[in-house]
């Protein structure tokens, strides 16, 4: 009788699972802050993400030990972080976009009157807060968030996985020799 086993996950295939999992979380996680009304750009709503995210990366890199030969290299626990943060990124903006764009335009203006309301109250002048908000303008349309969205979170994962894979690489000994 023969026996079948399983082959190795590879990285890229841990990375897209969790990925995809990290993505779905993270859509669930901006529906619910929105319809609370939580503010999302400070505070525990911007932050408690993390959490979400650490412990996704750390199961990725348990998953791919378990399905393994129960080792990760640095370089094996950074292309699963890459994968994750891209694809778990391309879900998210992409849903943000779509959310900015077709279902609640006013959510932009949303973000920039909390802007104006901080400026003033670090007591910025009218004028001040004018030319500010003119240039910042130019940023908060739709696209340009979900490139600068992108961009910016691909690489705040990928320096938030890097610290995690340090803790959670497992060197196999014998591939020192």
């Amino acid at each position: 009788m023969e026996e079948t086993t399983n082959p190795s996950p590879t990285t890229r295939e841990v990375g897209i699972r969790y990925g995809l999992i990290m993505g779905v979380i993270g859509v669930i996680y901006f529906l619910v802050l929105t319809f609370a009304g939580v503010d999302m750009t400070g505070g525990p709503g911007r932050y408690a993400s993390f959490i979400f995210l650490i412990v996704i990366f750390v199961l990725a890199h348990k998953y791919f030990k378990d399905g393994g030969d129960g080792f990760m290299s640095f370089g094996q626990g950074f292309s699963i972080v890459f994968w994750i943060s891209l694809v778990s990124n391309v879900i998210n903006n992409l849903f943000f976009y779509i959310y900015v764009k077709f279902i609640d335009a006013g959510f932009i203006q949303l973000l920039k009157d909390k802007q104006m309301e901080e400026m003033s109250n670090r007591g910025m002048s009218e004028e001040q807060i004018d030319q500010a908000m003119n240039i910042a303008g130019k940023f908060m349309t739709p696209e340009v968030m979900l490139a600068f969205g992108l961009i910016g979170g691909i690489i705040m994962y990928v320096i938030c996985g890097i610290i995690i894979t340090l803790f959670t690489q497992k060197k196999n000994p014998a591939a020192d020799i």
